[in-house]
């Protein structure tokens, strides 16, 4: 299923008892259209907060449902923050998260004045003054195969789970024994109002994409410089990076297998 969600109305994908999340309010909603008691699995787990423009899950039912009859059963008893797209039958080998290759997601930042009431819970207001250039040419440090130790919560709660989707959807460190991922493009992009982020990558630590804006914005407000991204890296150490960014700019944008 390639779904997507308003992630300001739930706790975040991941089941949990006595919250809303995206995960339980899917699996209860499956449970009432096939009477099958399932816990889809999602490509990677989103924070409270953060929202999904094409989350995939993956779930295995015995109830023979069309495919199209299935997306819009379910897209009637969800709630309207989340919408399934489409529906597809696939392999049994296929699995939301474990087949996944490479993810992209976006951070949106509002530089107005004052941000209008309907986009604020989709944006990061920031109105103070940025050099720019400075901030985009501090993402390109980002590019290739990093440790990014820095760049990774440092909860030792939620990291010391492991086996888990890879994370700033907002999930526990994938493996648990390595922080490399390898960014394949990272690059910011200035519209009329807002700056807005993009990175792609096999894989991405818990809380890695808002600690990289955390961090850029430092660079654009001349906390630290452009030349100071890479010996953050090398550095391995979460305090040498900046703050993590607020959950509501991030979109977890598209899944690739």
């Amino acid at each position: 299923m390639t779904l997507a969600y308003d992630g300001s109305e739930f706790h975040g994908w991941q089941v949990q008892p006595g919250l809303r999340t995206v995960q339980g309010t899917l699996a209860d909603c499956l449970n009432r259209v096939t009477e099958e008691k399932v816990l889809p699995q999602g490509s990677g787990r989103t924070d409270t907060g953060v929202h999904a423009l094409a989350q995939v899950a993956s779930v295995q039912l015995e109830t023979p449902i069309p495919e199209r009859n299935l997306s819009i059963a379910l897209n009637d008893v969800l709630p309207p923050a989340i919408r399934v797209y489409t529906v597809e039958a696939v392999p049994g080998s296929f699995h939301a998260r474990h087949s996944a290759k490479a993810k992209t997601y976006r951070y949106r930042i509002y530089r107005g004045d004052i941000c209008p009431p309907f986009l604020a819970r989709y944006v990061c207001h920031d109105p103070y003054p940025m050099n720019e250039e400075a901030l985009m040419r501090a993402s390109e440090y980002a590019v290739g195969t990093h440790d990014f130790t820095s760049f990774a919560a440092s909860d030792p709660e939620r990291s010391a789970r492991i086996g888990e989707a890879s994370a700033d959807d907002e999930s526990p460190l994938s493996g648990g024994a390595s922080n490399v991922r390898t960014i394949h493009s990272s690059q910011w992009v200035r519209t009329r109002e807002e700056l807005i982020y993009t990175v792609r990558g096999d894989g991405f630590l818990h809380h890695m994409v808002r600690n990289l804006v955390g961090t850029f914005l430092l660079v654009g407000k001349g906390s630290l410089k452009i030349s100071d991204v890479p010996a953050i890296l090398e550095a391995r150490n979460r305090s040498a990076a900046g703050p993590t960014a607020a959950a509501c700019g991030l979109y977890l944008v598209s899944v690739e297998y």
